[in-house]
């Protein structure tokens, strides 16, 4: 029996796989389903900090070389159910309302019923799901994936699709994430006593650098990519004492800050400004990046990806996906149904019918690159 897009998506929002918890129960139905469907089913698993057991899936239907990788996640942000019924989905004028509807539970059904279809038999080129853990809050599913991945490690798909949120339209590049933690330390006490150091005190001429960085990124070109929109790194700063009372000095102050890498643009030697400013006035540092994601627009995935959905020019968006982590393996585009300014909100919702519509366009995918000329 042919599966439905929409009844799977709607199965899908009614698992809790928030990335705060476990998303073991969603894989291992994913993992039934995919099984009944005539795939070959990996699971690879590891505890987060938190000690939640955290899944991802690859799955593999017909054999051989080359083929195409359908990429999703199967978690979500948390679902905030004080304020709507996130796991309760609901068709409401053309729309599916629940957590995940957009971000990916929609997508990744639509890459489930597109594949769930094709015989094996017909398939000249292997086709594969990779359901990965943890997108959210790191990309360690991914990592786990790229790294112990038997079936991949036998043979990556000569083209991927990441089927992240863009309206259904190519995306051949994005941003990506670099956040740096610096770290000042004082010593509490009450203020009458004058024993203490505040580490607000020791931070503040490291923040007032910070804020003459972000002038000089939001100006210089060669932190900025006028291929996006906004072309700028999207630098920013949060400052955490731990809310210390006002008569009492801060013992720990802690500044996160982040900004958004972009190709060809001067990300490493933001990093290393930031850095040295850090550096320079004894401050503790830590941090981490994600590489942004380009593809040349004439590269024969994104070509088949404009074939598949009838648009005549790829785009670029400003969010990360784990492109950034395949790019090494496989040639990719982004390309989901739904639109990214739906992610994550209270009432998060995807269009039904461009929902309906993007297992056609991944079923042509498949048919580009898995199945005989």
């Amino acid at each position: 029996m042919s599966l439905d897009v929409i009844e799977l998506t709607r199965e899908l929002i009614r698992f809790n796989s928030a990335s705060d918890t476990s998303n073991a129960a969603i894989a291992d139905y994913l993992a039934g389903l995919l099984a009944d469907q005539g795939f070959t089913v990996e699971r690879l698993a590891y505890q987060d900090a938190a000690g939640h057991e955290k899944v991802s899936l690859v799955a593999r239907k017909g054999h051989g070389e080359g083929g195409l990788g359908l990429f999703s996640h199967s978690d979500t942000v948390p679902g905030d159910p004080g304020a709507w019924e996130p796991f309760e989905p609901q068709l409401q004028e053309g729309r599916l309302v629940g957590r995940g509807a957009c971000d990916m539970k929609g997508p990744l059904a639509a890459t489930v019923v597109a594949a769930a279809d094709v015989a094996a038999e017909a398939l000249a080129h292997p086709l594969y799901l990779v359901i990965t853990a943890d997108e959210e809050v790191g990309y360690g599913g991914a990592k786990q994936v790229a790294a112990e991945s038997t079936l991949l490690q036998e043979n990556w798909p000569t083209a991927g699709i990441i089927a992240e949120p863009t309206r259904l339209r190519p995306v051949y590049a994005h941003k990506g994430g670099a956040r740096i933690r610096v770290t000042a330390h004082g010593r509490a006490a009450h203020t009458s006593t004058d024993q203490g150091i505040s580490a607000n005190f020791k931070i503040a001429p490291f923040l007032a650098e910070m804020a003459e960085l972000a002038e000089l990124f939001r100006r210089d070109e060669r932190f900025q990519n006028r291929d996006f929109n906004p072309p700028t790194n999207g630098f920013n700063m949060v400052i955490d004492d731990g809310g210390c009372k006002p008569n009492v000095t801060a013992a720990r102050t802690v500044c996160t800050l982040s900004f958004r890498p972009m190709p060809g643009d001067a990300s490493d030697l933001a990093w290393a400004m930031i850095v040295e400013r850090a550096q320079k006035y004894g401050l503790e540092v830590d941090g981490y990046r994600h590489d942004p994601f380009y593809v040349p627009p004439d590269a024969p995935v994104v070509q088949a990806a404009l074939d598949a959905t009838g648009h005549s020019q790829a785009e670029t968006v400003p969010f990360g996906t784990e492109a950034a982590i395949f790019k090494d393996f496989t040639q990719l585009v982004v390309l989901g149904p739904g639109n990214i300014e739906q992610a994550h909100t209270i009432g998060e919702w995807i269009d039904v019918a461009e929902l309906q519509a993007a297992v056609p366009v991944y079923r042509r995918l498949i048919q580009r690159f898995c199945l005989a000329p």
